[in-house]
């Protein structure tokens, strides 16, 4: 049986407070009044171990003041002795009570931390799984979590990914490294549309095609604290399936990682 160190802590210090002074009060000399002493001990006990803990404390604390641990127990009949008792005793049961309550909700809600943080590393290790594009991004639009789908289609390092990068950002690294089907000339326009929408938290669903022949839809959900939460859905076979079948040669060609081939080519019809 595993024995609770926090548990017995307040108990075995509060007996040796009470020992010690005993003790030092028949052979050494007169000890003060140590009620200061014990109900810091009490709220230490309780605090650690628990209103058990502390409560436990605290009767010994009333117990070793009485004189019950000792040899004279005449003294508990003097009226000073048993007011002074009368204040100890709900002195010390009350901090017993409150740190040992303080330390409940404390512990619960770190269990709920906990309990929080568990979830959110499923959902993430769960985002993480799935082939649709996740980007998670705050009340500024900088990117929170950027998911290994996300990554992958717009070649991102995980260096750049965890750097927390605003939205804009993301946008200009597709550009730089060619991701998107479109002609130089229009890049301008595309980035300041998609950033226009995210800001604006417009759920409109578009699709984005990109030069490797892969078609995203992306849609902007907004979030209720301000943030954004961006999808892009993988939706190349139901787009493609009406791209002039003499082409087919040409897109298993862009699937292949072929560059070299002229953008204004690219346009497939939806």
């Amino acid at each position: 049986m595993r024995i609770d160190w926090r548990m017995m802590l307040g108990p075995a210090l509060a007996m040796l407070i009470a020992g010690a002074s005993i003790y030092a009060d028949h052979e050494l000399a007169a000890v003060p009044n140590l009620s200061a002493l014990y109900i810091c001990v009490v709220a230490l006990a309780g605090s650690l171990g628990g209103t058990a803990s502390g409560l436990i404390s605290a009767g010994i604390a009333v117990l070793a003041s009485a004189g019950f641990l000792g040899d004279d127990n005449a003294a508990v009949a003097e009226g000073s002795t048993l007011l002074h008792l009368g204040l100890l005793a709900p002195a010390a049961g009350g901090a017993a009570l409150i740190t040992g309550l303080l330390r409940s909700r404390m512990m619960n809600a770190l269990e709920r931390e906990r309990e929080r943080h568990a979830t959110a590393a499923r959902l993430t290790a769960a985002l993480d799984q799935t082939g649709i594009g996740i980007v998670m991004l705050d009340a500024d639009t900088r990117a929170e979590f950027i998911n290994r789908a996300f990554r992958h289609y717009f070649s991102l390092p995980d260096e750049k990914a965890d750097s927390r990068p605003p939205f804009i950002a993301l946008m200009y690294h597709g550009r730089d490294t060619g991701a998107y089907e479109l002609p130089q000339d229009e890049l301008s326009h595309f980035i300041a549309e998609r950033v226009r929408m995210v800001r604006a938290g417009d759920p409109t669903p578009i699709n984005i095609k990109l030069r490797n022949g892969q078609v995203l839809r992306f849609i902007c959900t907004a979030l209720p604290d301000g943030g954004r939460m961006l999808s892009y859905t993988p939706v190349t076979d139901l787009i493609r399936r009406t791209d002039d079948p003499a082409d087919a040669d040409y897109y298993l060609s862009l699937r292949g990682g072929d560059r070299r081939l002229p953008v204004h080519r690219l346009r497939a019809a939806e």
